[in-house]
């Protein structure tokens, strides 16, 4: 992947959120934060889910991987985006920005595969109580994050390798505080189209995919729901449902907003803030949705913080 053979672009400056100086510093100490809380919520839900035998189950085994997923792209992310509040010029190479488009990529449409497999678990629980350990079998389960991550490789490779194929001539200023695929293809000397093909079917795959069989699922949970005589019953259904569908509104919203909207309608300003939302936030708010709204957590959290304490 030698920037030489096809580029005159060693490296890329990014521009990072805000060019005004007086704002870096507190921005800074904001997504610093942001990040401590992403990394200690996150590492705490696996440690969590890892030491209590009480949440091996197939739902928890898909909040493991969706935290270690959060974990891992806002790693991707945070770390370079924190240095260009500090530093001059935020430099990244050619090499370096391919590396973090592949990794975002690779992780997104990880997590957006991942929501969806969650929901099928949900589904499953709900609707097919009597065989759902049969219907979610480990060989089962283990199948479904494999498609997970073979989704995510696949669609990462497929940007990254149209995104090698182009020349980045003179400008190497990216409009942006990560190497994403809209403002890198804005640098871009030869023509877009095969990328931008490629972006509106590869999106299209990777939301529409999730995204129908998300609304699928809870089209037949909702009615299983409503055939619930019990008051009690029906509560208890929707709760288990509930922080799902509130980290799926967060992560599908915000990403989106960012790619199916026309480049022109919306400023690059305004992409950033869409961006932080998925980049940044939602990593941060998936296990506090997660561990807040639920009782199991709850409890094994009450468990391991008194064997901790206690010994």
């Amino acid at each position: 992947m030698g920037p030489q053979s096809n580029s005159s672009v060693t490296d890329f400056l990014l521009a990072g959120l805000t060019s005004q100086p007086e704002l870096q510093i507190p921005l800074f100490f904001l997504f610093l934060g942001f990040y401590v809380v992403t990394v200690v919520g996150n590492l705490g839900l696996i440690t969590l889910i890892g030491l209590n035998s009480h949440l091996h189950t197939p739902m928890y085994f898909f909040l493991y991987n969706l935290s270690f997923i959060d974990f891992c792209y806002s790693t991707v992310i945070t770390p370079k985006m924190l240095m260009s509040f500090v530093s001059k010029k935020n430099i990244i190479s050619y090499a370096g920005c391919m590396t973090q488009l592949f990794f975002f990529l690779f992780f997104v449409i990880s997590e957006s595969f991942i929501l969806s497999a969650m929901a099928y678990d949900r589904y499953a629980a709900i609707c097919n109580p009597l065989v759902y350990m049969a219907t979610m079998s480990s060989q089962i389960c283990l199948l479904l994050l494999l498609g997970v991550y073979v989704m995510g490789f696949v669609g990462a490779m497929a940007h990254t390798a149209c995104m090698v194929r182009l020349t980045f001539c003179a400008n190497n200023l990216v409009d942006h505080y990560m190497c994403d695929i809209l403002p890198l293809l804005a640098l871009s000397c030869t023509s877009t189209y095969v990328n931008e093909l490629v972006v509106f079917i590869v999106v299209g795959i990777d939301t529409g995919v999730p995204t129908v069989t998300i609304f699928i699922s809870y089209a037949l949970i909702l009615s299983s729901i409503l055939h619930i005589h019990s008051t009690e019953g029906r509560s208890k259904a929707f709760s288990t449902c509930s922080s799902h569908i509130i980290a799926v509104s967060l992560f599908f919203g915000s990403g989106a907003f960012m790619y199916l909207k026309l480049s022109s309608l919306l400023s690059m300003n305004q992409g950033k803030v869409s961006s932080l939302f998925y980049t940044i936030v939602v990593p941060m708010l998936n296990p506090l949705i997660y561990s807040l709204r639920n009782k199991d957590v709850k409890i094994a959290l009450k468990k391991t913080l008194s064997k901790v304490l206690f010994s």
